[in-house]
């Protein structure tokens, strides 16, 4: 597609309704919808009415509420590319705006898409979005889990059975949902080959690898293994500037924490219980790096071997991470 003749639209989502913003020439034609069916087929037929020719969208990745509308506007033949919100905001910086509306947000977006023309999204297939909604309930039941737990051991006689009744609920939930996760992976010869590549690597458990899946490891977005760590907020940030600021590197944290906190446990194991994440400790701690330096290299770690392992499609090979 020529990325020349695109018409530049920025989409400012929320829970209940989303803005549009649609650059013609220097000119915006705004537009706010509701989020819901109704609303996404009506900014469909609004853009084919103002936009004579293919629309290039940019939207925030916030939360889920983006993508029916997503799904639609590529099914209507329309590019999109859905962004880290961090590079929203820091373009909006850029411009020396002062003020903050859905509608200047909106067209924030429009100018990013205009100015940087960032890679289009590639929707997922209908297992890769199932597998993603059944991940997604089963980590919040899990941490609901732990807070019913944390408020047994504290709690009064009098609410103790409702905490337990509610416990034995959710642990019955949870399994459900690990069942229907699992079946979910053996239906699609796709999703079941990565599964079975990615269980090759030691320190990578059945729920690790599914949640891994689920926010697009193996899809054709991400292309380099980097990008999928910064998809997860595990970028190292150094900050240094002349001679006298010299602050030690950082996680950027820039990403989705929940798929950060599902490597965390993996990255302990990998490096605690298996020959070659015992290796790479040894490797680290004997150039003096300290132990949550370990950790969080461990996490892009395990990223990096996991794409490695989809993208040729062999088994883990442990001679090539404990020479």
């Amino acid at each position: 597609m020529n990325t020349q003749t695109l018409i530049p639209l920025g989409i400012d989502i929320a829970k209940k309704t989303f803005d549009c913003a649609l650059m013609l020439g220097a000119k915006f034609k705004n537009k706010s919808f509701p989020n819901n069916p109704a609303g996404v087929t009506a900014c469909v037929a609004w853009i084919e009415l103002h936009a004579k020719g293919t629309v290039h969208v940019c939207m925030e990745a916030t939360g889920i509420y983006w993508e029916a509308l997503a799904l639609h506007l590529v099914a209507a033949g329309h590019r999109v590319s859905v962004i880290n919100p961090a590079l929203a905001k820091a373009h909006a910086q850029s411009l020396g705006l002062r003020s903050k509306t859905d509608a200047i947000d909106a067209r924030v977006l429009a100018d990013f898409c205009r100015e940087k023309q960032p890679p289009p999204w590639v929707a997922p297939s209908p297992s890769e979005q199932r597998l993603k909604a059944l991940v997604l309930r089963l980590q919040g039941l899990v941490a609901m889990r732990a807070e019913e737990k944390n408020r047994l051991e504290s709690a009064r006689e009098a609410v103790r059975d409702s905490l337990m009744a509610h416990l034995r609920w959710l642990g019955e939930e949870i399994k459900r949902l690990e069942a229907d996760i699992k079946q979910t992976l053996d239906d699609d010869p796709d999703l079941r080959e990565k599964r079975d590549l990615l269980d090759s690597i030691p320190g990578l458990g059945e729920r690790t690898l599914s949640i891994l899946l689920a926010y697009g490891l193996g899809q054709e977005r991400f292309r380099t293994a980097r990008q999928f760590t910064a998809f997860a907020g595990l970028s190292v940030r150094e900050h240094e500037s002349g001679s006298s600021v010299r602050s030690k590197p950082r996680l950027s944290k820039v990403g989705h924490a929940a798929l950060r906190a599902a490597l965390y446990m993996p990255a302990m194991v990998a490096l605690y219980k298996t020959t070659w994440g015992k290796c790479y400790r040894e490797r680290l701690a004997g150039r003096g790096k300290p132990a949550k330096l370990i950790i969080g290299a461990m996490m892009r770690k395990l990223i990096h071997v996991a794409f490695g392992v989809l993208r040729s499609g062999q088994p883990f090979n442990p001679s090539l991470h404990c020479a």
